[in-house]
This record gives structure tokens, sequence and C-alpha cells, in this order.
């Protein structure tokens, strides 16, 4: 059985037609968020991006989702009805803090936030839209909302929050914003809570000033610009970092969100931890379907298996060949 089709027939059972998913998106500009191309359509996708210039794929109906709402709204850890939102060169730099222009100079890419306009927007609180949608729970929470990441999260209410299964952010390293929320914070906060880091990603850029940048280009000439990339050692600017919950508390999950924590599992490849859920699952529930899950994994663990054996056994030859002809 393929992906697609596993996936499919967990996700076309009754459980996700009476309650579809729930993904939560904050910063949803330009496509969709690629970690939920395999269940969009099964589910329901909310999405926030004050910087409308990049989210033309959600209003001409071509979301992909079984049904999204779409806020052109700041959102916000407040109950204020409008903020200042920073317009930068790059829709993607956009965001209710001011770009830290002075820690920002010593970056290659601080052209991409020279703010270009500041405007007044109304805004709303996460709280806010889950009450008006008639939304009691988020499966997935994702948010790249330039600097105020966790005091989103922080600001949802805590039976809310244990029971996302699973919960993706980009927080800063560096200073790009004054006043944001970092790495280190939301490590922080995250360990007195009922998530794991299943993944982080360390995105790069070289750290030099322009003026050292034209200093190199009188020295080498102007192409070495575009060649700083492999010349020069990056640095780690951000993270891409995602939690998982650890369903210590499995007592407060039911049968559809073991379903659907196995299947984010499965998607994020943490093949060790959704063969735990189907183990539990099958203790728990009277329902064959995670005997099947199970069987899918060991599977998986067993093709991986005859990988390794097949790639050891060509290092094996070509050494062979190697030393017999050197």
């Amino acid at each position: 059985m393929s992906d697609k089709q596993i996936i499919t027939k967990v996700l076309s059972r009754k459980e996700f037609i009476d309650n579809p998913p729930v993904l939560l998106d904050i910063g949803a500009s330009g496509k969709i968020y690629k970690a939920w191309s395999e269940i969009a359509k099964y589910s329901i996708c909310v999405a926030f991006d004050a910087d409308a210039r990049e989210i033309k794929y959600i209003e001409n109906g071509t979301s992909g989702y079984k049904k999204v709402y779409i806020y052109n709204k700041i959102v916000t850890s407040s109950n204020n009805n409008e903020d200042n939102f920073y317009l930068t060169k790059s829709p993607y730099c956009s965001s209710t803090l001011k770009p830290n222009s002075i820690s920002l100079n010593d970056w290659s890419f601080t052209n991409l936030f020279n703010i270009e306009k500041v405007v007044k927007l109304k805004t709303i609180n996460l709280n806010q839209v889950l009450t008006e949608l008639n939304i009691k729970q988020i499966d997935w929470f994702k948010a790249d909302s330039q600097g105020i990441d966790l005091r989103l999260f922080a600001s949802l209410n805590s039976k809310i929050t244990n029971k996302i299964l699973a919960a993706d952010f980009e927080p800063g390293i560096i200073d790009a914003y004054i006043g944001e929320d970092k790495l280190g914070a939301l490590l922080l906060h995250m360990n007195n809570l009922p998530f794991w880091v299943n993944e982080m990603k360390l995105p790069k850029a070289i750290r030099i000033k322009k003026e050292t940048i034209k200093l190199l280009i009188e020295k080498f000439g102007s192409q070495i610009e575009n060649n700083l990339n492999h010349i020069l050692k990056s640095s780690p600017v951000c993270a891409e970092i995602s939690f998982l919950n650890n369903f210590k508390s499995f007592e407060n999950f039911n049968l559809r969100d073991f379903l659907l924590l196995w299947t984010i599992a499965y998607l994020k490849k943490q093949y060790a931890f959704a063969l735990e859920i189907a183990l539990l699952g099958t203790k728990i529930f009277n329902d064959e379907i995670f005997d099947e899950l199970k069987d899918v994994i060991i599977k998986k663990i067993e093709q991986k298996t005859k990988t390794i054996k097949i790639k050891k056994i060509l290092f094996k030859f070509i050494n062979f060949f190697l030393r017999k002809f050197r």
C-alpha cells in the first residue's frame, strides 16, 4: 500500500468526515504549506496573512483544502482593534514588529527587510477567531509570523494547546526584529508543555556588512557578489522547528486523535513514534485499523533494512574492485 493510499484510508474514515483535521496557518504567504499537501483535501484550514501581496492562491479558489477560512488581518495576542504593520521589500519579511536595522546591517540579506510602507491594519486574536468559527480544537499549528510565533501560541487556551498534535514554528536566532520571540524562549516555553522536538532546520546567511561587500567588489570585481555563498561561511539566522505531542496523557485523546497523530508522525517519517501510537491504539481501541497501521510501519522499517543491506553489499563490491585495480 502506497503512502497516499494509507493516508486516504485513514482520513476517509467517519471520524474525519464528521470532524476534519483543523490546520492553523499564521503567515500563509505564497503557497500551501508543503507539510500539509497530503492531508489538505481532507482538512479545514484557518489561514492568516496581513500582507495580501502573496495570498492570491486562496482567494482564487485553488486552495486545495476541504474548507478554508482566510483572514487578511493582523493576528495578535492582545485585544487591540488595530496595529502597525511594517510592509517590507520582501512580503515574507513583513511584520507587526519593526525590523532591527542596526542588527540587520551585519547580514547579507538586510535589503529584504527595508521598510516600504507602514500601515494601520485591523487586528484579531486567535481565541476570537476560534469562537467566531465555532472551532474547539487545533490539530496542527503552524506559525511563520515574523517574530511573534511564541506569543501567539501562548495566547491560546491551555485546553486547546495541550491537545495540539503538531506545532511548527520559525523563530529567529539573530535580532531581525525589535522585541521578537527567539528560538531560546520558544524552547523554554515548549519544555513545560507536552511536546517533543521532531525536527529542526537552521537556515543560514552570510554575516557581512554592505561596506565589506563593497570592499570585496573593488578588490575582485562585481561578479564576486553573486558567488559569496560559495566563498564565505554562512551562519544560522533562524530555525524551522517542529514539535509533536508526546501523548503522555493519552487518556485525553480519542480514536480520531490517535489516527491523526499516527498520520502526522508517518508523514514526518517518525516511524518509531508512529509504531508506538499504533501499538497503544491496539490496546485501547477495539479497531483493526491499528493492526494495519502497525504493519505499515513494520513494512517501512523492513524496506529500509533491506536498502541498508544492499548498500553495504555494493560498498564492499566497489571497495573490492578499487583495491584490485589500484
